[in-house]
């Protein structure tokens, strides 16, 4: 029997907010960059503007209810109290399904996405169709992280998960969806723990981003590689600091919220499908109240290691790759889209179903929870047990 996890609501203490504010009021914007707006990194208007709403407008409380309206639980494993949602399904016979977030996100990403899985007759759905949810925050974000506590690479928060769908909540078999390292997370499982797992479904293809790989590309890898040489050159940069110093990035982004919301920001305007807009794909309170969460837990640096452990260690998903049927959402804005080819050669040998999608990027749960809950259905519904 393992460990009995415990109920948990999450009740930010009223000092902590009032703490926040004051910070805010006190922020010392740099000055903005010559060029156009963003061209450099987040634009100092913007950040200014989202500051006094955060300060003055945001209701971190309202927040804190949407959370707090799902069941959520802390239980013990690997050495640290790691917290999940666990969203019982309607219908006859639920099928348990593990959702995992990455980084700059977290389990605020699944907040309109969750119904449409659990509860797939309340959007016009067969109830057939309803998943148990369990969303867990990965360890070392959010409400899996408590100061101090152990760093956990990728392959330890794949077998830390695979332990509380099983060990913990008894799932012989389940699925496991994911973007972000929620992609990679659910692609170790499928590598590593392929017995208790019948399908993977992911938004981002865990594919090796080394251009030596392709030397005898087909035309749809030389696009990808031309892709990838750019992303390197240009959007790496955060990885690297990431992967090679987070603990000095930590004291000021765990310092100063304003260079906090700057850091996060950026990635969700850079990576989404809004057309440089942000706000015509997230409100400000959604942005918010992601940023916030990693504010209050003080989990910033903790949720830079990953990368640490990625950029120090071997690729997370070993030769022979993911061993279950896998699902690709291909969302148009994803920061890198991998041809299928390349997908099936390096790390997915068995895709049941690969679909364009119209519109999106690499928050699609976010962005686009309707059309990303259907592909889940879709691509679950022949491989759920009977």
């Amino acid at each position: 029997m393992g460990p009995v996890p415990i109920p948990f609501q999450l009740r930010v203490p009223e000092s902590a907010i009032v703490d926040l504010r004051e910070r805010l009021a006190r922020t010392r914007l740099p000055d903005q960059a010559p060029g156009e707006p963003w061209a450099y990194g987040t634009d100092v208007t913007y950040l200014g503007e989202l500051v006094e709403y955060w300060r003055g407008g945001f209701d971190w409380r309202a927040q804190e209810a949407q959370l707090n309206a799902y069941p959520q639980f802390k239980v013990p494993l690997h050495g640290i109290d790691v917290h999940f949602l666990h969203v019982e399904g309607k219908g006859p016979k639920p099928c348990p399904l593990l959702l995992s977030h990455g980084w700059p996100g977290s389990v605020f990403e699944f907040m309109e996405i969750i119904p449409r899985l659990t509860d797939p007759a309340r959007f016009g759905g067969d109830p057939a169709d309803a998943f148990t949810v369990v969303a867990p925050s990965l360890p070392g974000y959010g409400l899996s992280f408590t100061p101090g506590q152990e760093r956990f690479a990728l392959e330890r928060i794949a077998d830390c998960l695979a332990e509380l769908m099983t060990g913990v909540l008894g799932y012989a078999r389940f699925g496991a969806q994911g973007g972000d390292w929620g992609a990679f997370v659910a692609s170790r499982l499928g590598a590593v723990h392929a017995e208790r797992l019948f399908g993977i479904h992911i938004n981002l293809l865990a594919v090796p981003r080394d251009p030596k790989l392709f030397l005898n590309a087909t035309p749809e890898e030389e696009v990808f590689v031309r892709e990838l040489e750019v992303f390197l050159k240009e959007d790496i940069g955060y990885q690297w600091i990431q992967g090679t110093r987070p603990q000095t990035l930590a004291f000021g982004l765990n310092d100063s919220p304003a260079g906090l919301a700057a850091w996060i920001l950026e990635k969700f305007r850079a990576w989404s499908d809004c057309d440089g807009d942000v706000e015509s794909v997230f409100t400000k309170d959604q942005l918010l109240a992601n940023i916030s969460l990693y504010w209050f837990t003080g989990a910033i640096g903790a949720s830079c290691w990953p990368y640490y452990a990625r950029m120090h260690g071997l690729w997370p998903i070993p030769a022979g790759g993911v061993k279950v049927p896998t699902g690709y959402a291909a969302f148009p804005r994803e920061i890198l889209q991998p041809p299928r080819s390349a997908a099936e050669r390096t790390t997915y040998p068995d895709i049941r179903r690969w679909t364009p999608m119209p519109k999106g990027g690499h928050f699609a749960a976010m962005e686009q929870p309707a059309a990303l809950a259907h592909e889940i259905v879709e691509f679950f519904r022949p491989l759920r047990p009977r």
